[in-house]
């Protein structure tokens, strides 16, 4: 039996695990985009260090999973996965803290020094949010755990981003009152930590390795052993990838094509998260007590086709938010079932170090994200448009890699949903 199974639908624990989580999402995302809003409405600042400002935010925030993903996947393996997230909920309540000192004085060094510090808190949640699902959930209840978890996930990027850009206005020089408040909403957050199901240590011997690139290595090569792992490694970076270069062209779109201001721009990123969200949580309801594989080209395809479609010249306001809204249902499709075979694959005393490994991949892709995006606008000299479109080119290859690699997976699915279902 699961650590603190009941009869109901849902073991005790799991809504603590998932507000938790949907409260760091709200958090990060309210963060970066309160710093980074003002700065693209600067009158002062040119169009390119407008861009590279953007970028920059994205990737301080990307730089310690870079770092130190494989001490979170340590941290899952070697301790019990709750007090890990409770220890780190509790650091998050003192960044939050210096981050309203860092908007106090309106410093922006020491704004982004927050942000990277958001990053450090995230690396170490990140093994032991996603592995401890699994221990808690039954295998069959994965696929539904993993799209509530992503619904709420988005749900909160979507609020963080409101959030961010109406203090952003409202709060014009005294932004050290948001700070405050994010202090305030990680103390909710650490008190929600407490109410997670119990679990023991994995592998309570675990001897951390300082060999950090040696160790990233070591699980890359346990991942690789299992080709569907594997696999599923190289999705869920592509799909970091997409949706970073999407969220940061995005903000830079609506401000320079567009010419909306910040709480005007957050109704458009809105529309990609919810988006994400109700395609997770169909993704969860389609896979009916399996991982579904035959989602991740049919999501891989809708990404594709909207990201076509939010490149095309002179598109309308409607038909845009439109486009983000089918980018980001096909993104839910698309990570649900990459997410629960991370999960359900490695071993119990695996599971930490290869949550680690799938996190410093998947950081690979948003810091490649960010760096694409100021040479694609910059060197390559695409426009904001033409970036939705190699954003569209990168999710067809990834679709078709799948379809390549498991050309019987979209049959199957659709004969299970039939009722014939192939064995």
């Amino acid at each position: 039996m699961k650590p603190d199974d009941t009869s109901s639908s849902w073991p005790r624990g799991f809504w603590n695990l998932m507000f938790t989580q949907f409260q760091g999402a709200f958090s990060d995302n309210a963060l970066r985009w309160l710093v980074i809003f003002p700065v693209l409405a600067s009158v002062v600042l040119t169009d390119a260090e407008k861009d590279g400002f953007a970028s920059h935010a994205s990737l301080l925030f990307a730089v310690p999973f870079l770092l130190f993903s494989t001490v979170g996947g340590w941290l899952a393996d070697r301790f019990s996965k709750r007090s890990v997230m409770i220890g780190v909920k509790a650091a998050e309540i003192g960044i939050m803290l210096f981050a309203a000192v860092a908007l106090y004085l309106e410093n922006q060094s020491l704004q982004l020094a927050a942000i990277c510090l958001m990053g450090v808190h995230s690396t170490a949640f990140a093994p032991a949010k996603y592995g401890i699902i699994p221990e808690v959930l039954e295998p069959t209840k994965l696929p539904s755990g993993n799209g509530v978890l992503e619904l709420l996930t988005f749900i909160g990027i979507i609020l963080g981003t409101f959030a961010g850009g109406w203090l952003a206005e409202a709060l014009v020089h005294r932004e050290g009152w948001s700070g405050i408040l994010l202090a305030s909403l990680a103390l909710v957050g650490l008190f929600t930590s407490l109410g997670i199901a119990k679990v023991p240590a994995a592998d309570p011997t675990k001897r951390f390795n300082w060999n950090i690139p040696g160790e990233i290595w070591s699980n890359l090569r346990i991942m690789k052993q299992d080709r569907d792992l594997w696999r599923a490694n190289l999705g869920n970076t592509a799909f970091f990838f997409v949706a970073t270069l999407v969220q940061i062209n995005l903000a830079l779109y609506a401000q320079k094509v567009f010419h909306l201001r910040p709480t005007e721009q957050a109704w458009l990123q809105a529309a990609t998260s919810l988006g994400i969200g109700i395609g997770s949580v169909l993704a969860g309801r389609l896979s009916k007590g399996h991982i579904e594989y035959g989602l991740i080209p049919l999501g891989a395809g809708l990404m594709s086709s909207a990201g076509i479609l939010l490149g095309w010249p002179g598109i309308e306001k409607p038909l845009f938010a439109g486009g983000l809204f089918l980018l980001g249902m096909g993104g839910g499709f698309f990570i649900v079932p990459v997410v629960s075979v991370l999960q359900h694959r490695p071993s119990p005393k695996t599971k930490g170090a290869v949550q680690g490994a799938a996190s410093w991949l998947s950081w690979v892709g948003i810091a490649a994200a960010a760096i694409s995006q100021t040479l694609l606008s910059g060197m390559a000299h695409l426009t904001y448009g033409q970036i939705f479109w190699v954003c569209s080119a990168v999710a067809a290859c990834a679709g078709l890699f799948v379809t390549w690699t498991r050309p019987q997976a979209v049959s199957q699915m659709v004969k299970g949903w039939c009722g014939v279902r192939l064995k």
